[in-house]
């Protein structure tokens, strides 16, 4: 069995190691794990339900305060229009985020998660983040563990890794000092991965974070995973900051290198053992260094994002659809695949 990499030895890896080096630690990384090439996507939609957020995150640009002349709620035929669209072109997954609304209970959105899967039996929901999960039992007077299996029974099927941002108390009273804390965040994963439900794990990099405090966060999720192994994917992306208070504040936040993306990739794989898939976040870096992210550890290319409204907010407009993806894939030598929430292999775009 191979030796566990250490705090320390991910720090060093970190700061000192070799970007090349790196890569081929990480790509060898993953064909253990994947020793097929076969190099993943999901079709799905991202369905922001809602804009008005109280928590006011100095890094997002997109969430509006209820008063506010641009402010919504979608209607559930607003939400249907969009659920056609995605099923017209092979969709299989809606992710279903919203800004914290101060007013919405839990049967709010029960009602809304019981209509679209009793109209739409065939979309997975993979939806509503660990703060709104922590927001919604606070409104609603319902512990973590009641809030999911009463969604779960109206049809949420798994929660994605929103809201991580660096699992480091520090950093988050810096960035989004409303926002529960490390510890509450891992809670409500914990909680649905006790329940049977699977989550994904994420984190936002390149605001005030130290290498030591990057390393904190994947040590909080590689416990957790160690503990239930509910998480299905660990997903890295870097702060974008146009739009944003948190680059007003701090003008001297400067965006992030694809040396320090496909690093602190390439670190994960080798430090987070016990997840099976990695995430590349074309969304954030584009599509050459989405696809660069294969080649240092990443073996899912993650959404065609037919719909994306958080990142974009902050400057972000990349978009790719199935063949651009299909391309990308098989341009380094990989096998293409369709998949769906949990990670089967719905088609195939190469001779098997």
């Amino acid at each position: 069995m191979n030796k566990r990499l250490t705090n320390k030895e991910a720090l060093d890896l970190i700061q000192n190691g070799s970007l090349l080096e790196l890569g081929k630690m990480a790509y060898a990384k993953k064909l253990e794990l994947h020793p097929k090439k076969v190099t993943t996507f999901i079709v799905d939609r991202n369905i922001n339900y809602t804009n008005v957020c109280w928590v006011d995150c100095k890094f997002c640009a997109f969430y509006r305060h209820g008063r506010d002349g641009d402010a919504y709620i979608l209607t559930y035929d607003e939400i249907d229009k969009k659920i056609d669209e995605l099923i017209e072109i092979g969709g299989t997954q809606i992710l279903f985020q919203g800004g914290v609304h101060p007013k919405l209970k839990i049967e709010w959105y029960e009602d809304l998660l019981e209509h679209i899967s009793t109209k739409y039996p065939e979309i997975t929901i993979h939806g509503f983040s660990a703060i709104e999960v922590d927001y919604i039992a606070k409104i609603s007077k319902l512990s973590y563990t009641e809030v999911l299996l009463r969604l779960q029974k109206k049809g949420l099927s798994s929660i994605p890794g929103a809201g991580a941002e660096i699992l480091s108390d520090r950093v988050r009273d810096i960035i989004s000092p409303n926002k529960l804390d490390a510890d509450r965040w891992i809670e409500v994963h914990k909680s649905a991965h006790q329940i049977g439900m699977k989550s994904t794990a994420t984190m936002m990099f390149g605001t005030v974070e130290t290498d030591e405090e990057i390393i904190e966060h994947w040590e909080k999720i590689r416990n957790l995973q160690d503990e239930t192994g509910g998480f299905r994917a660990f997903i890295l992306w870097s702060f974008q900051s146009a739009n944003t208070q948190l680059k007003v504040e701090i003008p001297t936040i400067t965006s992030q290198s694809s040396n320090r993306y496909l690093r602190l990739l390439s670190v994960a794989r080798l430090y987070l053992d016990n997840f099976q898939n990695i995430q590349s976040s074309w969304v954030t870096q584009g599509s050459h260094i989405g696809q660069m992210a294969l080649l240092f550890g990443a073996n899912d290319l993650g959404s065609t994002m037919m719909e994306e409204n958080v990142v974009s907010a902050a400057g972000a407009t990349n978009r790719m659809n199935q063949e651009q993806m299909i391309r990308l894939i098989s341009d380094i030598g990989e096998y293409p695949a369709k998949r769906d929430t949990g990670y089967n292999i719905l088609q195939r775009f190469y001779e098997s």
